[in-house]
């Protein structure tokens, strides 16, 4: 049996995680935790929130990053708008994603999770260059603050990933694998995948989606519940015992705007996991 802690993610006042008294109901004890908005990035409201946190029992694995101005609606305008590959954001960001690791840092967290965008794909190129010094002066700052750089997986093929972590060369930059998302964006096969890059593997996303019936990289797959996809759950978990994965099984299920169902369908998942858990 693997000594993992399942998860979920969450969220304080924004985004596209449950709320904490969902988490609590669930028995869950370990979460991801979506950006918390600006006027919540406080000294006080950190306070606060690690008392909620202590009263509940549950710890954060990881603070992820998120922007003003991203948009998910086409995989066309989340190449245009998300993490740090689009210039026109690129140093503002940065400069905010500093902000939101320093407030991780007050609620005691390592690890900092961030979708980077769509790495170009010429490595000569000066944009290439930017991107690569963008994320290794983030990377340095998470050193100074003790963190960890996770980045989503999705937007590029994994090998692309694998040699980016090896450009920015900081030694504290890793992956969070989301096998779904190599679905959503007609990437490849996450099994393989998780394979390639396992060694880099320091937090996971158990989420599922069924692949587009339209054109692949262009039209967006769909996601669907925890194992009722293409992603293989049962699978996908032996596989991260292969590779030696030892950290959370964080559950991310976005659909806010039905927030039972979205409660109902994590629940579900929950069960699947410690079933397939018991078996390993």
């Amino acid at each position: 049996m693997s000594s993992w802690n399942v998860g979920v993610f969450a969220s304080i006042d924004a985004g596209l995680g449950v709320q904490l008294e969902v988490v609590r109901d669930l028995g869950i004890k370990t979460i991801q935790l979506h950006t918390p908005s600006k006027t919540s990035r406080t000294a006080k409201h950190a306070e606060e929130f690690n008392a909620k946190l202590s009263a509940y029992g549950i710890t954060i694995s990881t603070v992820f990053l998120g922007f003003e101005g991203e948009s998910y609606e086409s995989i066309k305008i989340t190449s245009e708008t998300v993490g740090f590959v689009p210039k026109a954001t690129r140093a503002s960001r940065l400069a905010e994603a500093f902000q939101i690791a320093d407030f991780a840092k007050l609620l005691n967290v390592d690890a900092i999770g961030s979708h980077i965008g769509f790495v170009p794909h010429d490595k000569t190129s000066a944009d290439y260059t930017d991107v690569v010094s963008t994320i290794r002066q983030l990377c340095e700052h998470l050193k100074q603050n003790g963190q960890t750089l996770h980045l989503e997986t999705g937007q590029e093929e994994v090998t692309a990933l694998r040699d980016f972590i090896g450009d920015v060369g900081t030694g504290n930059l890793f992956v969070n694998f989301d096998p779904a998302n190599l679905i959503l964006y007609g990437i490849g096969n996450p099994i393989g995948a998780l394979k390639t890059i396992g060694q880099w593997v320091r937090g996971v996303h158990c989420k599922d989606a069924v692949a587009t019936t339209g054109v692949p990289g262009v039209d967006w797959g769909a996601e669907v519940p925890f194992g009722k996809g293409q992603v293989d759950a049962e699978l996908f978990l032996q596989t991260l015992k292969e590779v030696g994965y030892t950290g959370p099984l964080t559950i991310e299920r976005e659909i806010p705007e039905d927030p039972l169902r979205q409660k109902e369908e994590i629940g579900q998942a929950i069960e699947l996991i410690n079933g397939i858990i018991s078996k390993l």
